[in-house]
């Protein structure tokens, strides 16, 4: 048989999980990675140990599997975005620990580029919204902090790349410095009309262009894995963002498809197709993983916490000991009683963009039990993407684009059938959960099997995905509008504190 081994770094650890030519899992292997918080707001990992674990993972995976690393047509890398490194050419070792996408350290710089009146051009450019989140700014901070970083980036001795550069760096023993149009989308810095960097951002930034890597379609011959790693040299093939990885490993390849990953938080992408729109509705437009030379693009929502709500209601209110129990609590009570959760720890994401928000649970009554707080902690998920949702079926309506008709789901919460019941209510559309929930990885698989031939279009793909279970909508239009209605009035509550 022909297996892809697709190498998956995330914010909370390095995996790496061989897939089959079906696309079906047959081995998985996962690493956790250091979290370092050197100040408030800040996060970094160390560059060297994301290449160990990642390296350790897909050695050890291949063992799992009881494969040898001939027996793999090609490799994929998905990656957690935005993260930001820069190393030394000569040398390979990092400058600066990787200053991760969570971190808000650059928030200044990004205040001065709205101050000069960049935001508009920024956004018209790159389809982003002037943030801290994205990896320009991350960059920035690194060379005008790390002594002698400017010069020796003026000098050509410095590369810059987010996590899939990095790793493609030490995969080909420093041969490739390159990223896929999906990363290369999240930095700030990317024209993603024309593909290209934009000498008028980076000059904005004051970042010297060659430390920049070379931008290639997510399925492309990137370079070699050096023999000596895993045993054999093995081409990578495959590179995409984690969340346009899962868009792509959903088999969501036209307009009006979507998925959304519930993980901590959660992460919604509708494709647009060749259409570059702007929201109006507080979304961003992004990259999608693409297959050719041709943009192609996504409409992108965030929810900052989604899984999370579960974990703080198992470690901060202890109503449960573990994540899991939470469904078979939820359900000792018919609803949630008039009790509204949300969960605005770190203040509300798209599409109300409010940093201010606060957590907050509303109309409880003497008869408000701790299941009734599960169950509408549970919901806060759905509504909250279901305004994501909303959003972009505004946006969409706007663009004149196809709507959304189905709802493809992952992530480790997409196991819950009683939220997935509540979102397809929600929507008033299908919520579809896939066999592989592992579409992260799968993403970067089906790139790779397409770069080498392995699959000759994404219409085979479509073939192989498969859903294992639909959860259609139960309730009236009129029933989901009027819950949606108490869900802004909620939300309106947090936002007023």
């Amino acid at each position: 048989m022909t297996y892809l081994l697709a190498l998956d770094q995330g914010t909370s650890s390095s995996r790496s999980i061989v897939f089959d030519a079906d696309g079906a899992l047959v081995a998985m292997a996962q690493q956790e990675i250091t979290q370092i918080y050197p100040h408030p707001g800040w996060v970094e990992h160390d560059p060297l140990e994301i290449w160990r674990t990642q390296l350790a993972t897909a050695r050890e995976v291949l063992l799992k599997a009881g494969i040898s690393a001939r027996q793999v047509r090609a490799v994929g890398i998905t990656n957690q975005r935005e993260t930001t490194v820069v190393w030394n050419r000569a040398t390979g070792a990092p400058i600066y620990n990787a200053i991760v996408w969570q971190d808000r350290r650059a928030e200044p710089s990004c205040v001065a580029l709205r101050e000069r009146g960049l935001a508009p051009t920024i956004r018209q450019k790159t389809g982003l919204l002037v943030d801290a989140y994205f990896s320009g700014t991350k960059l920035q901070w690194i060379l005008d902090h790390v002594t002698g970083a400017r010069t020796q980036a003026a000098n050509g001795e410095l590369a810059f790349g987010t996590v899939d550069s990095w790793l493609m760096w030490q995969l080909t023993g420093g041969a490739v410095h390159a990223t896929d149009v999906s990363n290369a989308a999240r930095t700030m810095l990317f024209n993603v009309h024309s593909n290209t960097w934009d000498a008028e951002l980076l000059q904005a930034l004051d970042i010297p262009p060659n430390m920049m890597p070379r931008v290639l379609p997510s399925a492309a011959h990137f370079g070699e894995v050096l023999p000596a790693l895993l045993g054999h040299a093995l081409p990578i093939g495959g590179v995409a963002g984690d969340q346009q990885s899962a868009l792509f490993g959903q088999a969501c390849f036209s307009a009006g498809m979507a998925k959304n990953t519930y993980g901590t938080g959660c992460f919604m992408l509708m494709h647009t197709g060749e259409n570059f729109h702007t929201s109006t509705n507080g979304l961003i437009t992004t990259s999608a993983a693409q297959a050719s030379a041709t943009p192609e693009f996504a409409l992108e929502g965030s929810v900052f916490v989604g899984g999370a709500v579960v974990q703080w209601l198992r470690d901060g209110l202890g109503a449960i000991r573990s994540s899991a129990e939470v469904q078979a609590l939820a359900e000792t009570v018919p609803d949630s009683g008039g009790v509204m959760l949300v969960p605005a720890f770190t203040g509300l994401g798209a599409p109300y963009w409010n940093p201010e928000a606060r957590g907050t649970i509303t109309g409880l009554t003497r008869g408000s039990t701790t299941a009734h707080i599960a169950r509408a902690a549970l919901e806060s998920i759905a509504f909250q993407s279901a305004a994501l949702l909303q959003a972009m079926a505004r946006d969409a309506q706007q663009a004149g684009a196809a709507a959304v008709t189905e709802l493809r789901v992952d992530g480790g919460a997409c196991i819950n059938d009683l939220l997935m019941h509540f979102q397809a209510d929600l929507l008033g559309i299908a919520v579809v959960r896939p066999v592989v929930t592992e579409t992260t990885a799968l993403g970067a698989a089906y790139l790779a099997g397409l770069s080498c031939g392995l699959y000759p279009s994404t219409e085979a793909l479509s073939q192989l995905w498969k859903a294992e279970r639909r959860f259609e909508p139960r309730i009236s239009a009129a029933q989901a509008q009027e819950k949606m209605q108490r869900w802004e009035h909620a939300v309106r509550q947090a936002t007023a504190l």
